[in-house]
């Protein structure tokens, strides 16, 4: 029993003298736990959506009021065309688009029946792009009520011939079978480089102190970003070559094409990597110990990016500061790059509002790693 104290009272001692590891211990699991908290509360209001509106009419404004009053729809552009409107879901500007036709005013107040489209964003995670349909049943349902009962008030006689005055056609695009694994694979290729990049790179400078390597590199007349560069570019290529790997895998096994073009996504893949690996070196050079190293990447870099990149949940409704600690997760951006290419099959210039990020990312950690390290021990 005696033995088992002594143990057990070094274990404390070494615990409490390490006071960087102490607080990381005892602080983050909590801010973590609010963090994701508000990140993963309350179901996605305000989706955005776009109206090419060509009746122009009282009728046809009150028929997209039904939706913007819900306060589940945000009404963000009035497009001129249907390509237009496509357009902007191929950008992923919009999650919804409905296209109204000229003469629905018309046949709203003499009673005839009117066809209205809308398109529904299947890139998105399948159960909120099921969530989305069921709102606008619902809604259109109401409104086709609404429109019913003023033709009834207007002309009672006609209660026996009546049709029904809006017929809502619903279109799921890109994924019409709401095919689970099309979302997913994007999403598990994004995080499995994420996590394979952060953990190799983040080992890399305090691996190099404990094993008390660090006195070579530090004599030699390398630069700290030819160190940190030589540090990185090995993994690159391992992970450049897990990429293509995995990309086959989903093709092979999954039935997970490629939409778009294969090269771009794995020249986009690259800046991601890059970005990761640059986080890693950032956090292998402000830990003092692979302890330390794994905890900070784990807690502040890991399990954040599969909560609030929008791998699992959506982000439209994340409360505004875990939306921006999503932000600076080069994930985030590569999941929206990952899903653009292979599910909506659009080109990097469709996408450079997620690319240009990353980018900025990507360079950023890389900057911060070389003024971070200090050739000394």
């Amino acid at each position: 029993m005696d033995r088992f104290i002594t143990i057990m009272r070094k274990e404390f001692l070494h615990i409490i003298r390490d006071g960087r590891t102490l607080a990381m211990i005892l602080l983050l699991p909590g801010l973590l736990l609010v963090l994701l908290g508000y990140g993963v509360s309350g179901e996605s209001q305000n989706v955005p959506m776009a109206v090419v509106d060509h009746s122009r009419t009282a009728a046809s404004q009150a028929y997209v009021d039904n939706y913007t009053a819900s306060g589940d729809f945000d009404l963000v552009a009035m497009p001129l065309s249907e390509n237009e409107l496509l357009g902007m879901m191929d950008q992923d500007q919009v999650d919804v688009g409905l296209i109204i036709p000229e003469d629905f005013g018309r046949k709203v107040d003499t009673g005839e029946s009117v066809m209205v489209h809308l398109y529904v964003n299947g890139s998105t995670e399948p159960t909120d792009a099921q969530t989305i349909q069921l709102k606008i049943n619902a809604i259109s349902q109401a409104a086709m009520q609404e429109v019913l009962v003023e033709q009834l008030m207007r002309s009672p006689d006609l209660g026996g011939v009546l049709e029904m005055p809006i017929d809502t056609r619903t279109k799921l695009l890109y994924n019409p079978n709401g095919d689970g694994g099309m979302f997913m694979i994007p999403g598990l290729i994004a995080i499995l480089l994420q996590v394979q990049a952060l953990l190799l790179s983040a080992l890399a400078i305090v691996r190099e102190r404990e094993q008390g390597t660090m006195e070579q590199l530090i004599v030699t007349p390398l630069k700290r970003w030819e160190l940190m560069l030589g540090k990185i570019v090995p993994y690159l290529l391992v992970n450049i070559f897990n990429t293509v790997v995995m990309l086959w895998l989903g093709e092979v096994i999954f039935n997970v094409q490629v939409a778009g073009s294969y090269l771009e996504l794995v020249g986009l893949s690259t800046a991601f990597i890059l970005g990761s690996l640059g986080m890693g070196v950032l956090i292998s050079n402000i830990s003092q110990t692979q302890m330390q190293a794994m905890y900070i990447a784990m807690f502040v870099v890991m399990i954040p990016a599969i909560i609030l990149s929008g791998l699992m949940f959506s982000r439209d409704g994340m409360p505004l500061f875990t939306y921006w600690f999503g932000e600076f997760l080069p994930v985030t951006h590569y999941l929206e790059i990952a899903r653009g290419v292979m599910i909506r099959g659009v080109g990097a210039e469709s996408l450079l509002g997620a690319i240009w990020p990353l980018v900025i990312l990507s360079v950023l950690y890389f900057t911060a790693s070389v003024l971070v390290f200090r050739k000394r021990i």
